[in-house]
Order: C-alpha cells, then structure tokens, then sequence
C-alpha cells in the first residue's frame, strides 16, 4: 500500500507522495502499514500529456544533466549522505534517460545479520506502489467497457456507505471520503499483535466502514486504502479473476514484467533483501521480511525489483507497452494523468498516480521496504528507488529523501520534493 503495513499513522502526505501504506499507531508510526491521512497545505499540479511512442524524437534534453562521470559521482556521493543521515541498511538507485546517460548502483548491505550486499537483483516488496497497478488494471476494464469511470461503487459492492453517489473515479483520485482502515485502532491491535496473519478484503473493509463518511465525495483529496481495496474487488468481479491473476495476465505479461507479482501470502521468492522497521507494537526495530502483506492487498502487497520498475515507470505514465502497443487507451490515460490538486504542495493526484513537480509515479511503504518509481515526460527519464526500511528520518520518508537527493542533482528544474509529516494519532 502506500503506507507501509506497521507504519500506521505515517504522515498522508507521504502516502501520497511516496505511496506508503500505514497503519494507525497508539504512540507511534507502524511500518507497513497502509497511508494515513494527508497533511494539509494548499497546492496544485497541472496534468501531464502522455507522451507518446514519437515523442523520443522531440523531448527535451534540457531537462535532465547528461549522466557524465562526474554528476554520478555527485549523485552516489548524494545517496551515500541520506544513508548515513537516515541510517538506511541498504538502496538500490536506477536512472535512466534516451539519451543522457543512465546509471545503476547499489550501496550498503540487503542483510544487517550477514552483511550481505545490496545488489539491483534482489526482490523487494513496493507497498502502495500496487496502486498503479490496480487501477491500470481498472483502466483497462474501462477501455473493453465493462466498467465506467463514472459508476457508482454500490453497483459493484453491497455495503458501502454513500455507496449510491461514490463514483469508482473518485476512488482512484482519493477524494471518496471514506474513513481509512489503516487509521483504525482494531485494526491496528490485531496487525501489531500478529503481523504474520493473513486479512481478507471483507475485513479490511468491515475496520473502515464502522466509521462515518468524512465528506461528501469528491469534496476535496484525502489519501485513503479503502479506496483501493474497493477497486481491487471491482476488477475482480468485472475481470472474472482473482485481482493477482488479472493483473498479471494484462498488464504484467503485456509489458515483459516477469519478476513483479501480487503475492496471496507472505510468499517472498528469493533472492530478496531483508526488511527493517518500527512500525511495531513495542516501537523497536525489527526484520519485517516475513510479515504478510495482505493487509494491504489491492493497495499495497506487490512484489518487484528494479529492472521491472524501470519498465513500468514509462509504462504507466503513458500508456504504452515497451513494444510500442498501447496498453491503456490515450483518452482513458489521459483521464488518468489529469492530477487536480492535493493538500500536497507542488503535488497533484490522478487516477492511482501523482504528478510531483513533472514526475510522474508512485510511492511506495510498507513495514521494512520503500521504494519510489517515477518518470519525467519531458525528458523521458525515469528514476527507480528501493531501499531496505520504511523508518522514517526528521519526518520524512527516506525515499523522498533519496528522490529528492537526486533529483536537485539531476533535474534541478524538477525536484521531487514532497513533503511529509506524521498524521494525527
């Protein structure tokens, strides 16, 4: 999810930004857990076009430094001071760009216990990452019109409060109102006191919607998992398949993405690194590997690792398959990268995606993983992130500390500078 699964009550704006699943914590932030709500402040973000297979021709240079020897020096020099900063195990950095340059490095270990180093190979979980997956899914239910944009959630799932008048967009760009279950305290006790269990969507659904409505929908943006574990369970019914299988059959398979899934359990294939958080019970920090991620399901449970996300970054900000077939209509991306504003500054949010200051991806946290997957149209660049905790550092999620880093170096025109902070417990 976007929050990580033990990192309930994280700050929403880095749910946003950074897409990290969070669970409410009495105390203390839970990594792993899904978003919480979003910070407040005014901000605004137009839509990017989505580029498209003849743009390489025409995009921009100027808004990328050429990868030279130097400025990757600069760049590893930057990720080795938010390591230490932060005191992050272990990063993985991949930048990538058509005609600059690009450059991939691992630093610090995958295993605190055997000093095992990071290395571009491993498998990491991506938390609220999954969400741009979700609703790609989604999107393409819309194209073969067997979904609408604009259908109410109740024609699809019994139960849901203001189900008659929440729209399946307003679910995607997170301005339902629906109360997050992440932010509620039984789900909180029952994640914490055995992180190991397995949920089903229906019980993540039932934590939510003991609680009133927020606000009318489609009032204003509050970063929300519920939203998320509702559409998973329109694709299902409206794909006829289990959301793991549908996702991977149209949209995995189509795009040569053979090391992402959505596992059903706490599956991990190797080789993969270990995970650290304290997003606990007790507040101390702890190997998360095993925990199962099912908590977050729809929202936040995907598995991948760097090479897949290079493809998907490009992927899904424009809609275009690596083979150049199109993968989501241009009409219905460019619903999906119309990002009205967010309580975020400089950040806007679509459907499942958001636009940081010309990036354009996601986020993700869960309890002992981060990682952060965007492209910039403009340059056709894409930057993949993913590190080995979820804790956060001054408030700050280190992966925007690292997407940050990077791009001041960079793209100095186009920083991701999202800005986190804890959410109200």
């Amino acid at each position: 999810m976007t929050h990580s699964t033990v990192r309930l009550r994280r700050g929403a704006v880095t749910a946003i930004a950074v897409g990290t699943l969070m669970v409410p914590f009495a105390g203390g932030a839970a990594s792993g857990a899904p978003v919480s709500a979003i910070a407040s402040a005014a901000a605004f973000a137009t839509a990017a076009e989505p580029p498209t297979p003849s743009d390489s021709a025409s995009a921009s240079t100027g808004d990328f430094r050429t990868l030279t020897p130097a400025v990757k020096k600069q760049v590893d020099e930057a990720v080795r001071r938010v390591m230490r900063e932060a005191n992050v195990p272990g990063v993985t950095v991949g930048l990538w760009t058509s005609d600059q340059g690009q450059h991939v490095r691992s630093f610090g270990v995958a295993d605190k216990s055997s000093g095992e180093r990071m290395s571009p190979d491993l498998y990491m979980r991506i938390g609220s990452e999954t969400k741009t997956f979700t609703v790609t899914a989604l999107l393409e239910l819309v194209d073969e019109h067997k979904v609408g944009l604009d259908d109410p959630i109740g024609k699809y799932v019994d139960g849901v409060p203001n189900g008659d008048k929440i729209t399946l967009r307003e679910l995607a760009g997170m301005r339902s109102g629906l109360f997050n279950y992440t932010e509620d305290d039984g789900f909180f006790k029952a994640l914490t006191s055995d992180p190991r269990r397995p949920f089903t969507p229906q019980q993540l659904l039932d934590y939510a919607f003991k609680h009133p409505v927020l606000f009318p929908p489609g009032e204003k943006f509050s970063y929300c998992n519920t939203n998320l574990i509702l559409l998973g369970l329109v694709v299902e019914k409206a794909g006829g398949r289990p959301l793991g299988d549908f996702i991977r059959q149209n949209v995995l398979e189509p795009a040569g993405m053979n090391h992402t899934s959505l596992p059903a359990d706490a599956a991990f294939p190797n080789p993969h690194a270990q995970g650290y958080t304290d997003q606990t019970a007790t507040g101390e920090v702890e190997n998360a590997t095993d925990w199962n991620p099912s908590w977050g399901w729809a929202a936040g449970a995907m598995i991948s690792d760097l090479d897949d996300l290079r493809t998907w970054a490009r992927t899904v900000a424009t809609g275009v398959l690596p083979d150049g077939d199109t993968l989501i209509s241009p009409v219905t991306q460019k619903q999906r990268l119309n990002t009205p504003p967010t309580t975020i500054p400089g950040a806007g949010y679509g459907l499942g995606i958001f636009n940081v200051q010309g990036w354009i991806g996601h986020n993700g946290s869960l309890p002992g993983y981060e990682s952060l997957t965007i492209y910039l149209p403009s340059a056709q660049a894409t930057l993949v992130v993913l590190l080995n905790t979820d804790i956060n550092h001054a408030g700050t999620e280190p992966s925007t500390l690292f997407g940050e880093a990077i791009t001041k170096i960079v793209t100095p025109g186009h920083v991701f500078n999202l800005p986190a902070q804890p959410a109200a417990r």
